[in-house]
């Protein structure tokens, strides 16, 4: 019998790291990576209304096959930024492969105007991916590191997926910076800001929207959902919106010496292609830890 979710939801704190070509082999040998992962192979489809009201509320509704399981889950978008983000999220257990309605009607998200469009929800994406997860005990943390590979497809559009994600299990958030940057010196990747979900949706909508920004941290975030975009789309305005975010970045009055010097180096190691070396990776980590990133995400 579905098990309805605990109206009291909590918190998924985590890193996402988006791989340059080549990065994947680059990653796997890498020491911390030496034991042999869990894999699985995740089926998921995601629900909106034609509307898109989920989207435009910041929130994503999943079914995802393991196996001969179903889980039904709800994430909201939460905050962070530089890849880091703190979400609310629901997951329980279902009996079948279709929409636990009741379930949603008691979540704090769909208390709002979002309870009248639960009948309206219908599928609009789907991730169908590869996954290897190894635990890790990092610095007196609990951390789980999770690699990604597959596609998403939203109507007659796709695009692949290849990602880190540094997941908080135990500990400090900052552990999962460090790590971040302990794999940044040997393997190309950036941050990416997002979500499966909001990649999903703006595929399927051939529309990719950028964050507006006057504060440092908002500059940085642009310019890493502009990197995201570009990838998606492959419109070569996004990598300009991006190069001009990091310019004005590079440029506030607000950050100090050794904050500039990081933005300096995002200008300069953002190549034609749009794609990541390790002095870019390791120089975007940097900055948004010592930025702080509070901003709001997709």
């Amino acid at each position: 019998m579905t098990q309805h979710p605990h109206p009291a939801a909590p918190q998924e704190v985590e890193l996402k790291l988006a791989l340059g070509p080549g990065a994947l082999d680059a990653l796997l040998a890498h020491p911390l990576l030496a034991d042999p992962p869990q894999q699985q192979a995740l089926a998921n489809t995601y629900f909106d209304t034609p509307q898109g009201h989920l989207a435009v509320g910041r929130v994503a509704v999943r079914l995802r096959r393991l196996g001969p399981r179903v889980l039904q889950t709800v994430k909201t978008a939460g905050q962070g930024g530089g890849g880091l983000s703190r979400r609310e999220e629901w997951e329980w257990p279902l009996d079948e492969h279709a929409l636990d309605q009741a379930g949603l009607a008691e979540l704090p998200p769909f208390q709002g105007p979002l309870a009248e469009q639960i009948a309206a929800l219908q599928p609009t994406l789907s991730t169908d991916f590869h996954r290897r997860t190894w635990p890790l005990a990092w610095q007196g943390s609990a951390i789980e590191l999770v690699v990604d590979e597959g596609e998403i497809v939203a109507g007659s559009a796709r695009t692949p997926i290849g990602e880190v994600e540094l997941e908080l299990k135990e500990g400090s958030a900052d552990a999962l910076w460090r790590l971040a940057l302990a794999l940044a010196e040997q393997v190309a990747l950036r941050p990416s800001d997002s979500s499966k979900a909001a990649r999903g949706h703006a595929l399927g909508q051939q529309q990719w929207t950028l964050p507006e920004a006057s504060t440092p941290s908002a500059w940085l975030h642009r310019a890493t959902v502009a990197l995201d975009a570009f990838h998606d789309s492959g419109h070569p305005e996004h990598l300009a919106a991006a190069r001009q975010a990091l310019s004005e970045l590079a440029q506030h009055p607000a950050l100090d010496d050794a904050a500039r010097r990081e933005a300096l180096t995002l200008t300069a190691e953002l190549g034609a292609t749009g794609q990541p070396t390790a002095a870019y990776g390791v120089a975007a980590l940097t900055l948004a830890r010592r930025l702080g990133q509070q901003t709001a995400l997709r």
